[in-house]
């Protein structure tokens, strides 16, 4: 029977913690982290450049690859965009399993290149005009690679991260995951703004609106080839060495053994998700139909804070590190419900882009100190063993329930109650339930904890 004291070292006093590890598998040389943030950071950035450029040109996506119905060919299009969301959590459990049975490097290397692939359908792909309904088929093929990639790409990126990280600073590690989002979301908005304000409409619709997608799809090769090149995770490498250990089915490990951490991680991911798919994904639409203000005003507020996001997930993660992860999220998450309502009645009283920017400003820079530590708290709730399959599958279940279906939610309650408060009502329901959950989750794992310590006295 274990000691009490190794059943509390199982579960740290601010869960999200790491216990120790001994000293040779946590130092590392500094070339091989530098390696191993390039290479964890390449395949989340190159999806959110991939989501952001595709929702940039979905008007003319429709146009190419589908029939000519302009209604119809748009709401195939979205459809299209849908289908990777579906196919996510499919992903995410299959590519988190094989990421826990056969090691990080191996899943990583293969998602970069049906990542890169999935983009790359798009850029090379003839139009419906060409060759007809094959266009749409290679279309949704693709997409649906790369959904079933990208629902594995965050777990698994993650845990290698977190994993090759100091101890004390695994939140500062995680955070570049965040920070990749968010330079995505610049690069994305950079390139896709100059390629519609620097060429005539006519050439955009002939073709330079692939630009982008063939840019992102040059990811793949180097990232390939970094993270082929890439060591095994010091943690990962020492539960290989007690093969018994290794997980022989993680999925159902993670639902019968590991089923409170997974609530307590989908608690993580309510907030950030639905600040990011209400401020990012579906802001430029109420800019234009709510607030009636030019599509760009929203879209120039998305691109500045997004830039400044890159610091400020940092920022977050550092002081996680410095204050304990779980003050952080409380601390934040009860700041971003309580700015969400003051925020977006302030830009409804005078509409304008002075007011918008603001707003803008102030709530996604609280957002990135929110964001910041959430990967090292996710990767903070799973054993090694189950690592990538847990954060996957909460993280898939979380973004596609409260992010993916944000704009489609607020939208429909906008047209329901007539009140374009809507969007600060959901933040402020998503925050509470957020803390409720990861409260309630954390308190019943500690006297779990308690509970089993004393019985092995």
């Amino acid at each position: 029977m274990k000691p009490a004291s190794l059943l509390r070292s199982a579960l740290p006093a601010d869960i999200g913690e790491f216990p120790a590890v001994a000293a040779d598998d946590a130092i590392t040389e500094s070339r091989m982290r530098r390696r191993v943030v390039l290479a964890s950071v390449l395949g989340n950035g190159l999806e959110w450049f991939d989501f952001v450029s595709y929702g940039y040109f979905a008007s003319i996506i429709a146009k190419v690859f589908f029939p000519a119905d302009s209604n119809l060919s748009l709401v195939l299009t979205y459809a299209t965009f849908a289908v990777g969301f579906v196919v996510r959590p499919i992903g995410g459990i299959m590519l988190g399993a094989y990421a826990d049975r056969y090691g990080r490097r191996r899943a990583l290397s293969l998602l970069i290149v049906m990542m890169a692939f999935g983009t790359l359908t798009l850029g090379l792909t003839p139009s419906f005009a060409t060759i007809g309904i094959a266009a749409p088929i290679i279309v949704v093929f693709g997409r649906i690679v790369q959904g079933i990639s990208i629902g594995g790409e965050f777990a698994s990126a993650t845990a290698l991260l977190v994993e090759y990280a100091p101890p004390n600073r695994r939140m500062t590690f995680g955070s570049f995951q965040m920070s990749s989002q968010a330079l995505g979301r610049v690069l994305a908005t950079s390139i896709g703004l100059s390629v519609l304000l620097t060429l005539p409409a006519a050439t955009v619709q002939a073709g330079a609106w692939r630009i982008p997608f063939l840019i992102g799809s040059l990811i793949g090769p180097f990232g390939f080839y970094v993270r082929y090149r890439l060591g095994e995770s010091p943690e990962y490498r020492k539960l290989r060495e007690h093969a018994p250990d290794v997980a022989r089915a993680p999925v159902r490990d993670v639902l019968q053994r590991h089923w409170q951490p997974l609530i307590c991680a989908i608690g993580l991911i309510i907030i950030g998700t639905s600040l990011t798919y209400i401020w990012n994904t579906y802001l430029p639409t109420y800019v234009v139909e709510q607030l009636h203000l030019p599509l760009w005003q929203g879209l120039l507020g998305v691109l500045v804070t997004s830039a400044l996001g890159i610091g400020t997930c940092m920022l977050g993660g550092w002081l996680a590190d410095q204050y304990g992860p779980y003050r952080m999220f409380f601390l934040f998450t009860a700041i971003s419900a309580l700015i969400s309502y003051p925020f977006f009645a302030y830009v409804l009283a005078a509409p304008g882009f002075g007011r918008l920017f603001l707003a803008q400003f102030v709530v996604l820079t609280v957002f990135g100190l929110l964001q910041g530590p959430g990967p090292g708290m996710l990767a903070g709730l799973f054993p090694v063993e189950v690592r990538s399959t847990g954060m996957a599958i909460a993280y898939n279940v979380g973004v596609t329930v409260f992010g993916g279906f944000a704009p489609l939610t607020v939208t429909w309650l906008i047209a329901a109650t007539g009140s374009k408060l809507v969007p600060a009502y959901y933040i402020i329901a998503a925050a509470v339930l957020s803390i409720v959950v990861v409260g309630g989750t954390l308190t019943a794992m500690r006297r779990a904890a308690d509970s089993q310590a004393s019985g092995a006295l």
